[in-house]
């Protein structure tokens, strides 16, 4: 019995505990429900607020304005057709500046439609990309015409951005269009830096122009009476220099965006920040990228020897008398050096990019380098010096294969050969030139020309002959017989054609570009090498184009001396009395006979260099890649309709209507 009272008084206290729990339960859940409700109205709050900004959006950019935006299947057009290849600009971005939300088109779609020359300013936020809205792009009628010609329908209002970055969408783009601008007193070696740095540029492959203010004042103020024109006094003749910078900043715009131009650069004193500020803005305002070269100099024998090379000559002084001269360019010195404003990179300039001469190379201060063309610079305005010295250049002495008209290989020295390298013996010792460096490739016929010098001597592999891949130790004649088709393709455009499986000139002269360097940086040198290598080089130091260098005259047995002057090179040519073959074929004149029967004349093989992106000859606006084809602006093929993560189909008729390269469909 007492086991059974035990087991009654637990149930009927687990009972009473239960109950308790249900209660305290009960509760609970009241409590829940009221919290539940009070969020509830929060949330019924500021649902209110967001479906406001909606329509608010909606009445912006309404999305009945496109059937393109008609979710969830989109409608073709018909009447669209693809862009046309090698348009112009490139410019994407993977984010909306106003930091709403991600972009949902695709970026091959931005950068189709930018590909073709139209704003970002336009574009709706969900497809936008990062432009500041002071960058413009012109829009070519005959690219509006060609996509959309029977579409007359009003464009839908536009969101615009507020201005999020201080900086162009230029300073984000690897290969925006750059303009170099040079800063300095007169007689400090602007224009020889800029004549030398625009020719490197040209010879690597970069399009490059000097724009010398100078040239535009003496076009607007026909005669040079004194330094009074430069006093920062003169109202009328300040007035009349800043009209010209405006117009020679307008032929730098249309140089880099309707001109195919790649860099330009600005010559002039540029000494005020006032005119640098308006440099800046001139840049951002059309996208291109900025780098100042400031030529600093206060060495007094630097200076006077750069004005009676240079400026005793210039048109602003026709009388040529070298007192006079040197008085009135000494007052006009002293007149800029009033308002001259150095780069200050501590402060107000910090933020620039630009690189600091300091007496004629003696040391540099390089500040913010953007990208690998600014580095380029850099490199090159490192190495140059302006002390004096002479550089020879000439080719092997006569080869065996040169006298059966074989290319490459690597033969010995001919009976011929062996006799110029004991002439071009004697004729060094008879120069008496100082310190003189011996450079040869690695080829046996440029080593057993060095080694009768009985100097010391550098083998280069980077010398060696242009490499002819599988027409090596061939007859021109043998080549055209056994690969008729390359040798036509040769004969059409030499400096970008490539051997199968060889070497073009415009690989040459990459190759080279360490040799140049070393050029620029030593005293007298005497460099061996062959006939392509040895028109590289020539065409460096004389400024020869890509259509001339493939047929430059170097002959067998001849030396050219060159003696670097103020605004160029001076050339010599010693032929010693040594008889040799001549290997110089002359430019063809192409004609229907000359085609290859098999293939394009505009479309090489795979692994050669293709001249030309397509076969129009219609000059584009060029702002993609430098030596690179020109994007295809709608990317893959077309092939089904993109959809985004939002549910909208994508089709590239969407982007170029809300950008307004097309009204809308």
């Amino acid at each position: 019995m007492g086991g059974k009272g035990e087991k009654n008084a637990k149930k009927k206290k687990e009972k009473e505990n239960g109950g308790k729990r249900g209660e305290k339960w009960k509760k609970n859940k009241e409590k829940r429900g009221k919290n539940g409700e009070e969020k509830g109205k929060k949330r019924g709050k500021n649902g209110g607020k967001k479906e406001k900004k909606r329509e608010k959006g909606k009445k912006q950019f309404p999305l009945a304005a496109c059937p393109w935006l008609q979710p969830p299947r989109c409608r073709p057009a018909p009447h669209c057709r693809p862009l046309p290849r090698g348009s112009g600009s490139v410019l994407a971005s993977p984010r909306c500046r106003r930091q709403v939300q991600p972009c949902t088109s695709p970026p091959w779609l931005l950068l189709a439609a930018l590909a073709a020359g139209g704003t970002a300013a336009g574009c709706p936020a969900r497809v936008r990309p990062s432009v500041h809205p002071s960058v413009h792009l012109s829009i070519r009628p005959s690219i509006h015409a060609s996509i959309c010609p029977s579409v007359g329908a009003p464009s839908p209002p536009l969101m615009r951005c507020p201005p999020a970055v201080p900086a162009a969408w230029a300073s984000y783009m690897t290969n925006s269009p750059t303009l170099i601008v040079m800063i300095g007193l007169p007689a400090r070696g602007k224009t020889y830096v800029s004549k030398k740095l625009t020719r490197y540029l040209n010879w690597i492959g970069v399009p490059t122009r000097v724009f010398n203010l100078g040239v535009y004042r003496r076009e607007a103020v026909k005669s040079y009476k004194s330094y009074d024109f430069f006093r920062h006094d003169n109202k009328e003749a300040m007035e009349i220099r800043k009209r010209c910078a405006l117009v020679a900043l307008e032929d730098v715009k249309a140089y880099l965006l309707e001109e195919c131009g790649q860099i330009a650069v600005f010559d002039a004193t540029n000494t005020t920040r006032e005119r640098r500020d308006l440099i800046l803005n001139f840049a951002k305002e059309n996208a291109f990228k900025v780098f100042f070269v400031e030529s600093v100099c206060d060495d007094p024998e630097v200076i006077a020897a750069n004005i009676l090379e240079v400026k005793v000559s210039s048109p602003d002084y026709p009388e040529r008398n070298r007192e006079n001269v040197m008085d009135d360019f000494l007052k006009r010195i002293e007149c800029y050096k009033v308002t001259y404003q150095p780069l200050d990179p501590d402060e107000y300039d910090k933020d620039l990019s630009f690189i600091k001469v300091i007496n004629v190379g003696q040391r540099f201060l390089v500040n913010r380098v953007q990208d690998y063309i600014q580095s380029k610079i850099v490199y090159y305005l490192m190495n140059i010096h302006v002390q004096p010295r002479t550089i020879y250049l000439c080719r092997h002495g006569e080869s065996e294969y040169n006298l059966v008209g074989k290319i490459g290989g690597d033969s010995g020295l001919s009976p011929r050969g062996k006799q110029f390298a004991q002439a071009l013996k004697k004729f060094i010792e008879e120069q008496e030139i100082v310190d003189l460096k011996v450079w040869t490739s690695q080829l046996k016929r440029t080593i057993q020309t060095a080694e009768s010098l009985g100097v010391t001597y550098e083998q280069w592999k980077i010398l060696n002959e242009i490499d002819a891949g599988v027409c090596e130790e061939m007859t021109y004649a043998e080549i055209e017989a056994k690969y008729p088709d390359e040798f036509a393709l040769r004969d059409q455009e030499k400096y970008l054609y490539r051997y199968p499986g060889g070497e073009s000139y415009q690989d040459l002269v990459q190759r080279l570009e360490p040799v140049i360097m070393e050029l620029e940086r030593q005293g007298n040198v005497l460099v061996i090498s062959h006939q392509a290598v040895m028109r590289c080089l020539l065409a460096y130091f004389l400024d020869k184009s890509a259509d001339e260098l493939p047929y430059l005259r170097c002959p067998l047995h001849t030396i050219l001396k060159l003696t670097p002057v103020a605004y160029g090179c001076k050339v010599e040519t010693i032929t010693l009395n040594v008889e040799a073959v001549n290997t110089h074929r002359d430019k063809p004149s192409l004609n229907s006979n000359n085609l290859p029967t098999s293939q394009s004349p505009v479309r090489m093989r795979r692994s050669s260099l293709t001249p030309r992106a397509s076969a129009d000859t219609e000059q584009r606006p060029r702002h993609h890649s430098v030596g690179s084809k020109p994007l295809d602006p709608l990317g893959p093929a077309p092939g089904p309709t993109r959809r985004t993560s939002s549910g909208l189909c994508v089709k590239p008729c969407l982007l170029l209507c809300s950008l307004k390269i097309v009204p809308l469909c």
